[in-house]
């Protein structure tokens, strides 16, 4: 039978067949108290369709919580140390490296040291002695080496780790709680001494307190076996001078090296010398945290720097030669010095501070050098036999005439054009077997030919007559005068 009635707007039963029939209500079920049958028909009634029931998802948001669970565990994996692992014996498992590197250093700064002995049981925190670890490194490190998500990186190898304490910190605190432990090494020294004009190491002295690098070797191991407490003997120990005598008598001896070459340089020349004594008042010797370190005071050397230029400038020396007729030299005169002038000293006294304090006592002057020139001298010597005299040209020039006394007639002076030959300072003339005469201790002689020369007299003074046995005589300050001045080759004319 054709389905006749369908309760408006019906949907499907869910099954995907519209054209399902409606189920009609048999008789006995329809209720009496509703609409009146239709006469001759047996009584209907709309029957409402129940809503379709929903579906339960209950497996599905179990499913997606498992999977929201699985990734926050996996992202966690990514950014959290893997359980077991410990830095210097302090478990940082499950954590990230920053909330490890925070509970490295907390753990570090709370660990407690209780003093025994004298220390009568006084308790210092780690925080208290300057206590200190690279933590952020560590943590790091811990991190990259067991992370969580690498299982065979679980329970791994502990992360050994430097702990130290500042010493400053450490000992102030160590002092206040045990004073009675310490006693002040004294650190040896350096100092100048005037009467030697040197540098003096003076000596160290050992003193008492807690050692420091043993009480951090004991806090070590106690953190490394997992404790947060220990104890240490706060009795005295040797604390020995941050200053050894061995280090002092390294400055010391740095120093006086030093004082040795100290000084102003111009080239190889030390052209201003600093004495020892000025050199001490420009340098101090200072304990620096248990090192000796030499300062120097720009200001001091300043005082000398403005007295350079006096001591370097100077105008150029020329070379000057003794030349015969011929050019030859016979003799440097006077050697050529280049002349020169100070550049600028605005900077010295800094520079050579810095130089000073880094052991270096040279310093190199900048100048600017005028070159020397050369001259020569052209030196002759006449005898004017006739006339008695003597006299010395230089480059053409008359520079010194005497009278003089040549020899007698009977033993004349020979003439012509000689060479000085030789000098002798002092010499016995004559004094021999079967000579004429003899004149001891005859001073300044010069030779110019065969037993001929100019010498001094001193057994006469008539000078401008002839006296000699053919030599050239001449008072004895004129006689040295023609030695100094006549270098072998000078020439001699001898005439009437």
């Amino acid at each position: 039978m054709t389905d006749l009635i369908s309760a408006p707007g019906a949907a499907t039963d869910g099954l995907g067949d519209d054209n399902t029939p409606t189920s009609v209500l048999a008789p006995s079920d329809a209720p009496t108290d509703t609409v009146p049958p239709i006469t001759g028909e047996t009584p209907v009634e709309w029957a409402p369709i129940e809503p379709r029931p929903k579906k339960r998802r209950l497996g599905l948001w179990i499913g997606l919580g498992l999977g929201v669970v699985a990734l926050g565990a996996g992202a966690a994996s990514m950014i959290l140390i893997a359980p077991g692992t410990t830095v210097a014996g302090i478990p940082v498992g499950f954590m990230t490296p920053g909330a490890a590197a925070e509970a490295i250093t907390s753990h570090l700064a709370q660990t407690e040291v209780t003093l025994t002995g004298p220390g009568d049981g006084a308790v210092v925190s780690g925080a208290d002695l300057g206590i200190s670890i690279a933590a952020t490194d560590l943590a790091d490190q811990a991190f990259a080496e067991h992370p969580l998500w690498n299982l065979g990186a679980w329970m791994g190898d502990p992360i050994p780790a430097d702990i130290t304490l500042d010493p400053a910190t450490a000992t102030t605190a160590l002092r206040a709680a045990v004073p009675s432990s310490f006693e002040d090494a004294v650190d040896a020294g350096v100092v100048f001494d005037a009467a030697s004009g040197t540098y003096l190491a003076t000596p160290a002295a050992d003193g008492t307190g807690i050692d420091v690098a043993d009480l951090t070797t004991a806090i070590t191991t106690a953190v490394a076996a997992g404790g947060t407490t220990l104890e240490y003997p706060g009795g005295p120990a040797t604390a020995l001078p941050a200053v050894s005598d061995d280090d002092a008598a390294a400055t010391a001896a740095s120093l006086n090296t030093m004082l040795g070459t100290i000084g102003f340089y111009v080239g190889e020349e030390r052209t201003v010398p600093v004495a020892p004594a000025v050199a001490a008042t420009w340098l101090t010797v200072v304990d620096e945290d248990g090192a000796l370190r030499v300062a120097a005071d720009p200001q001091a050397i300043q005082a000398t720097v403005d007295t350079l230029a006096a001591a370097v400038d100077r105008a150029p020396v020329n070379a000057t030669n003794i030349v015969d007729s011929a050019g030859t030299v016979l003799r440097e005169e006077q050697a050529g010095a280049n002349g020169r002038a100070l550049g600028d000293t605005s900077g010295i006294a800094d520079d050579f501070a810095q130089q000073l304090e880094a052991g270096d006592g040279v310093f190199a002057l900048s100048v600017t050098e005028t070159p020397f020139e050369t001259v020569s001298l052209l030196r002759r010597i006449e005898i004017n036999l006739s006339t008695q005299h003597a006299y010395l040209f230089e480059n053409g020039n008359v520079v010194r005439s005497w009278a003089v006394s040549t020899g007698l007639p009977g033993t004349p002076t020979p003439t012509g054009n000689f060479k000085v030959f030789a000098h002798t300072a002092m010499q016995d003339m004559g004094c021999y077997e079967g000579a004429p005469y003899c004149t001891e201790n005859v001073p300044w002689i010069t030779w110019f030919t065969t037993n001929i020369g100019f010498h001094g007299t001193y057994w006469h003074n008539n000078y401008g007559n002839r006296m000699s046995h053919g030599c050239v005589n001449l008072p004895i300050d004129l006689a040295k005068f023609v030695y100094d001045w006549s270098p072998v080759g000078v020439e001699v004319s001898v005439y009437n």
